[in-house]
């Protein structure tokens, strides 16, 4: 069974593991082989290449201009510096539209260094995923706020408060689960609603701005460092550089904060 002691590198199969045993799992962003390396000694569980990226590092509006070609580069960049965290890859926009592009896309991010490949909604990603997951491609899904589809949404907004949302959110997330997935990212969800789906879910849930019911928490590098982004901040991100005093201690807080459930609290929860 998975423990926080286990200095082993964590499995796809030990995701499931941690949940059955409590143990929370903790889940950075990371770009670079540096920070890898840092958050890989502190603790931290889940290494995601997000196409966050296209925000925090290159400087864009959204994740949409961000491709493959940049996810697989900078997923080979981590890779170099881990050696326990599970490292999974973000599929772009539109890489996933097609089963068959998601296998190519999938496939260049694996032979990248990547474990897992994520990606965003349900519908016709159902077929994506299992086509993924027939062809040994172990998948993370992502409900809720979904950025690849800010243009339809409107902007990076709370989803799943009204009863119908909230309902078709719980059919999404056992979906997901039925087709493959083995992992699930809920992204800005009320925490009543997260901790429903988590109770009812067949695999760890991990939260972002989804309250402090889910089997784990992730966040951005930049968020848990307290970098401004040049993007408004949203409600559910913490500065745990203020506490931590140092890059490391900032990741130990934050592992820490995971661990015992303190974080998040209401104060960086959706109601």
């Amino acid at each position: 069974m998975y423990t926080p002691d286990d200095r082993k590198p964590l499995t796809v199969p030990a995701l499931a593991e941690a949940r059955r045993s409590g143990h929370r799992l903790a889940m950075l962003t990371a770009y670079d082989a540096g920070f890898a390396r840092v958050f890989d000694d502190n603790g931290v569980d889940l290494l995601l290449v997000g196409d966050s990226l296209g925000m925090v590092v290159q400087g864009h509006d959204s994740t949409l201009p961000v491709t493959v070609d940049d996810i697989a580069y900078h997923t080979a960049c981590v890779a170099r510096g881990v050696s326990r965290a599970l490292l999974v890859a973000d599929m772009p926009f539109q890489a996933d539209a097609t089963p068959e592009r998601a296998l190519d896309a999938a496939t260049r991010l694996l032979q990248a260094g990547a474990r897992m490949v994520k990606l965003e909604g349900a519908g016709h990603k159902l077929d994506v995923i299992r086509f993924l997951v027939e062809r040994e491609i172990p998948v993370c899904a992502h409900l809720g706020l979904t950025p690849q589809s800010v243009l339809r949404l409107g902007g990076y907004k709370v989803q799943g408060r009204q009863d119908e949302a909230a309902e078709k959110l719980r059919a999404d997330a056992k979906a997901v689960a039925d087709a493959g997935a083995a992992l699930l990212v809920l992204e800005c969800v009320p925490s009543s609603l997260a901790q429903v789906i988590t109770a009812e879910s067949a695999i760890p849930t991990i939260g972002i701005g989804a309250g402090p019911h889910c089997d784990g928490q992730v966040l951005v590098l930049h968020d848990v460092l307290g970098l401004h982004s040049g993007h408004r901040r949203p409600k559910f991100v913490k500065d745990f550089l203020a506490e931590g005093g140092s890059v490391a201690g900032a990741v130990q807080a934050y592992v820490a904060a995971v661990r015992d459930g303190s974080f998040p609290d209401e104060a960086h929860s959706y109601q």
